[in-house]
């Protein structure tokens, strides 16, 4: 029996057709675009949990794996808003405060900041 999941990607000809009569200018357009972008990226990612099982001999505890999906989730909305944290921080449901203690607590690189070994680099030649 297969129980594999097939997500369709293309929207329903209908749907098109419903949404475009109420959404005519530009920003709701935006929204709608931003919103499917967000929805394939959710669909992507379930697809991916379930071909990537996590294999038991592993020998990761749940910890090391919630920190892993946190620190992959992170990266993804900083990647996504172009390092800007507070936007990412909405995009994840969390405080920028809380996001800025996970990038430092799992020591995430931000773009157009040195990375600590560049900044050991720096104070050594210094």
């Amino acid at each position: 029996m297969d129980n594999t999941t097939t997500w369709r990607t293309e929207p329903s000809p209908n749907l098109v057709a419903r949404s475009a009569a109420p959404f005519g200018s530009t920003p709701d357009i935006e929204r709608l675009n931003a919103l499917r972008e967000l929805v394939l990226m959710l669909l992507n990612e379930v697809e991916s949990l379930q071909i990537d099982k996590p294999s038991s001999d592993c020998g990761a505890g749940l910890q090391d794996q919630v920190q892993r999906f946190e620190s992959d989730l992170i990266r993804q909305a900083l990647h996504r808003t172009a390092g800007n944290q507070a936007r990412a921080a909405r995009l994840l449901g969390v405080k920028p405060t809380t996001l800025n203690a996970k990038i430092r607590r799992y020591q995430i690189p931000i773009a157009g900041q040195p990375e600590e070994s560049e900044v050991r680099e720096q104070v050594i030649a210094a």
